[in-house]
């Protein structure tokens, strides 16, 4: 126990970083969950809380699951110690590294009433299809990556508002004008898209392509067989799919195909493109009238973000299929997004975008209500053409 309250107090003592990521946490509750990709920061979003945000009079202490302590102590014996000691809050990193965390958090939750218990883990966790029922205890939040929005508060230090899909519709020239007065998004656009998703680009510009790199290869060489339970042995079958979705412009799957390709049965080819999905490599794109997506083929597979186009083939990044996988990346996030029978996208059933460059024209949806172009390589849009830039704020 002396051991991670030392090793506690070194990491929060050695934190660097102040940057506030998530704002929505109700921290009243008695146990939260905190759930993201390898990368987006969970862990120095944990550190951070308590160095900055958490009140003096609380007493508390970050341990990460995967720490030899408990190999030979319990989750719940060691919540009984902390509590003892006058703990009021338990942070848990990387809960899914340890066996029995669903019945363990359910026992502290129910036993020990006064203590606060905050937890993370990876986008592969299912939190509520554990052995024990935590539907009525947890509140989990899911973490993802930079926002544009975010990428510009941290490498220009100045703040900006979030605004709704339809404060960015009904208002966007107005918002364009008060932000261009303060900083010129352009400048700053292209960065993001190549390197700016995951905070560990403070750490080097220059290697976090190759640290994204380690990071996907971690993900699918620990993380699905440890919660997904694939073979080791099929794992280079993944990495040939993930190959294939991003050298296509875009890719449109066609299952058959890929299935002889990659030497599976249709079916898992279906599975493995839901689990690289959960993994937050790739987003499936599903049509409106898909009544299932986990069984449904999807009309379109883009990479999870741009980033991820640039560090595994940065020569054959295609400008279109880039300014679309960032599109859904940072719409998706908050809102319902389909493919569009008209156009590229369709959100929340009632808007249809097209993305394209600054001189799109808008002419294939001249007959389309509540259609709008979502355009690159513009600070100020007008009418129905909005700056692509400009939805990287929603969050």
């Amino acid at each position: 126990m002396n051991e991670l309250i030392d090793n506690h107090t070194r990491q929060v003592e050695e934190l660097d970083c102040c940057f506030d990521r998530i704002t929505n946490i109700d921290w009243n509750d008695r146990l939260i969950g905190v759930t993201g990709a390898r990368g987006v920061g969970k862990t120095t979003y944990l550190l951070n809380h308590i160095k900055n945000k958490l009140s003096k009079e609380a007493k508390a202490i970050y341990v990460s699951l995967d720490d030899i302590y408990f190999s030979s102590h319990s989750l719940v014996e060691f919540a009984g110690d902390w509590l003892k000691r006058g703990g009021t809050h338990l942070f848990l990193d990387e809960i899914h590294k340890y066996p029995n965390w669903s019945q363990e958090l359910k026992n502290i939750y129910d036993r020990y009433k006064k203590l606060h218990v905050v937890f993370t883990g990876s986008s592969l966790l299912h939190i509520y299809s554990g052995k024990a029922d935590l539907s009525r205890r947890a509140v989990v939040y899911t973490m993802n990556g930079l926002s544009f929005r975010e990428f510009v508060q941290i490498e220009t230090g100045k703040t900006f508002p979030t605004y709704t899909l339809n404060e960015i519709i009904e208002n966007h020239e107005k918002i364009t004008k008060e932000i261009v007065n303060e900083i010129r998004p352009l400048a700053f656009f292209e960065d993001y898209l190549e390197y700016g998703y995951y905070p560990f680009y403070l750490e080097s510009k220059t290697s976090y392509h190759r640290k994204l790199m380690n990071t996907i290869n971690l993900m699918l060489e620990i993380d699905l067989p440890y919660l997904r339970h694939v073979e080791v042995k099929y794992i280079h079958k993944l990495k040939k799919l993930i190959n294939f979705i991003a050298n296509a412009v875009p890719f449109q799957p066609n299952v058959s195909k890929l299935a002889g390709d990659i030497e599976v049965a249709r079916n898992t080819v279906m599975l493995y493109l839901n689990y690289l999905e959960d993994s937050k490599i790739i987003n499936l794109l599903n049509s409106k009238s898909s009544s299932d997506a986990h069984l449904a083929k999807p009309e379109k597979v883009y990479l999870h973000h741009p980033n991820i186009a640039y560090a595994i083939n940065k020569k054959h990044c295609e400008t279109g299929t880039i300014r679309e996988s960032f599109f859904y990346n940072q719409v998706n996030n908050k809102y319902d997004v389909k493919s569009s029978p008209v156009s590229d996208f369709l959100v929340e059933e009632k808007y249809t975008f097209e993305v394209g460059g600054k001189n799109k024209s808008k002419k294939q949806l001249k007959n389309t209500k509540n259609s709008f172009v979502a355009a690159d390589n513009l600070e100020y849009g007008n009418d129905t053409t909005v700056p692509l830039w400009l939805f990287g704020f929603l969050y």
